[in-house]
């Protein structure tokens, strides 16, 4: 089967599964209907493929969200998130602490996937780490995978049951309801500050580029609306994708060693994140819903779309996530040579499980 049949099916499989999540009045049906679905097929052994650089240009709008949600009275308000930030690098610390030991002692991964298997960042940035320093990147891969898709399929139980919030209702405005010459511009900043951001090799290019040319233009008054609620769904129907076609392939010993360590892993990342969570509520930082959604460890993407659904503090959210993967990627590296120096690692380590 060609490529071409291949994400064709890919794009049946998810465009049924998010129709049923409509039919069903499911929350995120647009995002859990396709990854579900995807995930179902990809288990069933289907030869599913990604959406490409397609998909890549989907996410800008999410940081075209972000970026024209920034305004010059939100400016205002970050002295008051700072104080917040603070506990992000000890949340990072916690994680660590318990991730690596969990993959490296109890799952018997070698050094270098055990590492960045822990680390809360970006899915790439953590494959493109992991298979410099020797790690096994298809286990890093379904365990990433794992983490993001327990996050985003309970989180949104756990914010209507909580907090009661609507996830089925429109991301925004109709298309419709919106200024063309507007539409056309967000869609430009979204495309160039891709590019841009991709061509200065930074982190999530295609959410952080967009995200600040979108800033840019949204503080200069050329931007005042969000994107309409089209362009958000869009983004949430290939992000769901995204994460179903990772388990493309999979098999039964990878379900029974990689998935399973990702399962227990967030298990215990939803334990760090409710300490955390508490803590920042009862410091009276942040309202519990914006809390909630800036300390779980998910997907950038993932999490800046039900953010933005459920009407939480854009500013807040992305900031500690954001801190969260520039922390990750700058500090994750070095420890990690640091670790692998004092100790036994590497590709080829007797300890890793057969």
């Amino acid at each position: 089967m060609t490529l071409i049949q291949r994400r064709a099916l890919t794009f049946a499989i998810a465009g049924a599964g998010g129709a049923a999540f409509l039919m069903l009045r499911l929350p995120l049906p647009l995002l859990l209907g396709p990854m579900l679905a995807c995930l179902a097929a990809a288990l069933m052994g289907a030869p599913l493929a990604g959406a490409g650089r397609l998909g890549s240009f989907m996410r800008t709008f999410l940081g075209v969200a972000v970026g024209a949600s920034i305004t010059p009275g939100v400016l205002a308000e970050l002295p008051d998130i700072a104080a917040s930030l603070v506990f992000v690098p000890l949340f990072i610390g916690v994680i660590a602490l318990v991730g690596y030991p969990l993959f490296r002692r109890v799952f018997g991964f070698d050094h270098a996937t055990a590492w960045y298997s822990a680390m809360p960042g970006g899915l790439q940035d953590m494959l493109v780490f992991g298979e410099e320093a020797g790690g096994d990147v298809r286990a890093l891969s379904l365990i990433h995978a794992t983490r993001v898709l327990v996050i985003v399929t309970v989180a949104p139980l756990i914010l209507t049951m909580t907090w009661g919030v609507d996830l089925s209702q429109p991301p925004g405005t109709a298309l419709r309801a919106t200024d063309p010459a507007e539409v056309a511009i967000m869609v430009a900043a979204g495309l160039l500050g891709w590019k841009l951001a991709e061509r200065l090799g930074l982190f999530g290019a295609s959410i952080l580029g967009p995200m600040v040319l979108t800033a840019a233009l949204s503080l200069s008054g050329v931007i005042q609306h969000r994107p309409p609620a089209e362009m958000i769904q869009a983004a949430q129907f290939f992000i769901g994708i995204a994460v179903g076609v990772k388990y493309a392939g999979i098999t039964l010993r990878e379900l029974r060693v990689d998935v399973t360590a990702g399962l227990v892993y967030s298990a215990f990342l939803a334990a760090i994140s409710l300490i955390f969570i508490e803590l920042i509520v009862g410091l009276g930082l942040a309202p519990g819903l914006d809390a909630f959604l800036a300390f779980l460890p998910g997907g950038q993407a993932e999490m800046v779309v039900i953010a933005i659904i459920a009407g939480a503090d854009l500013a807040y959210v992305v900031s500690h996530h954001l801190l969260r993967m520039v922390l990750v990627i700058l500090l994750g590296p070095v420890v990690e040579k640091v670790i692998a120096r004092r100790g036994r690692g590497g590709r080829n380590d007797p300890d890793r499980t057969p």
